[in-house]
């Protein structure tokens, strides 16, 4: 028996997780194990708040936070742990290789300026010339940019080695090989049925990624998430040639260059496939000349958590409360919110009113 059940050792569980205790309660969190479809070891490795929340200004809001929030989450983690999560924040560059992809862009800067203010979101449009200065070795193709220095990136693994670690010296209890079948109400709290046995928590927070859509039922929450497949190239490791990431490529503190992106609605479809693998490559190779050179070492598919629009859903359950649910796609980017803004939130029970536009409610038809 615990203050808080977890459900989900990912990312976003593990946050959530390190962030509770920090708020003094006893934590399980029950971790599926390596069975799982585990968007963490997926992930990209972005703490990305350019373009985040174009119509949806809530999460441009959030998003930013989270960034405001990483580099005291980076030294709380190192400080505890001894773990470096190789957070960096130059700033982060997206570039355009045609003029009706640049002009595009202009217009959703343009758009989140008139909303956010432009000091506040800190985003620059660049042309080539300027985009050339920051980055040298750039391709023809690119014929501009847009930059903004809240950007950084991070080790999606360090970060989780070093969250998982944190909850152990703060004495949270890490269940592995725990697959969860089920959760309901018990008594005053809640129990979860797994691969362990049962387990019970006076809160419980679903955190499973993909299978909080099977789980929530259990607790009267409706979590329509589905999975959307993307694919990562990685190259040997080379000198310092990218001195801060960008949309689709990073170079990571090891040397090596991570390269994506793509998004494939498959299903549960994990294989890495040739096609998808050219495309990226092309794309990478157009904006950086000079990785023709480098060997690929390594490549994978994962699965990000998507809602139906594509942004977090954070609820408690209105027929027993004391049930929330934490679902993003943007497990290293929100990392810092979840364990130092939500989780906060968790433990005195209600959930900000800064967050209510992430319910489930949003989709139901009579909301619109």
């Amino acid at each position: 028996m615990s203050d808080v059940l977890v459900v989900g050792g990912g990312l976003v569980g593990a946050a959530t997780t390190y962030g509770l205790l920090r708020e003094g309660l006893s934590v399980t969190m029950l971790d599926e194990g390596d069975i799982a479809f585990r968007a963490s070891r997926g992930n990209f490795g972005l703490v990305w708040v350019q373009s985040k929340g174009d119509g949806r200004p809530e999460y441009a809001q959030w998003t930013r936070r989270s960034a405001d929030l990483w580099p005291g989450l980076q030294d709380a983690l190192g400080e505890e742990t001894g773990i470096n999560t190789h957070y960096e924040k130059p700033g982060g560059l997206h570039f355009s290789l045609s003029e009706e992809d640049f002009e595009k862009r202009c217009a959703l800067i343009h758009r989140m300026h008139n909303v956010h203010g432009a000091a506040h979101y800190g985003a620059e449009i660049l042309d080539a010339k300027q985009v050339r200065e920051l980055v040298p070795g750039l391709g023809p193709d690119v014929v501009g940019g847009t930059y903004c220095k809240h950007d950084g990136h991070a080790s999606p693994l360090y970060l989780l080695r070093a969250l998982h670690t944190a909850i152990e010296k703060r004495g949270g209890k890490i269940v592995p090989n725990a697959s969860v079948s089920a959760v309901a109400p018990d008594g005053n709290g809640f129990r979860a049925e797994t691969a362990k046995g049962t387990m019970r928590g006076d809160k419980l927070v679903l955190a499973a990624g993909l299978g909080n859509r099977k789980l929530g039922g259990g607790v009267g929450l409706d979590v329509p998430v589905a999975p959307e497949k993307g694919q990562i190239l990685v190259t040997e490791r080379a000198r310092p040639l990218l001195p801060m990431p960008t949309h689709v490529v990073r170079q990571t503190s090891e040397g090596t260059f991570m390269i994506g992106d793509s998004h494939e609605d498959v299903g549960f479809n994990l294989t890495s496939t040739t096609p998808t693998m050219s495309m990226i490559a092309a794309r990478a190779v157009k904006m950086f000349p000079f990785l023709k050179d480098l060997r690929l070492v390594r490549s994978w598919a994962a699965l990000r958590v998507m809602a139906p629009d594509g942004y977090p859903i954070y609820e408690e359950s209105a027929a027993h409360p004391g049930a929330f649910t934490v679902n993003c796609h943007s497990g290293v980017t929100l990392a810092a919110a979840h364990a130092l803004g939500l989780a906060p939130m968790i433990a005195k029970g209600q959930i900000g009113d800064e967050l209510s536009v992430f319910t489930a409610g949003r989709f139901d038809a009579n909301a619109h």
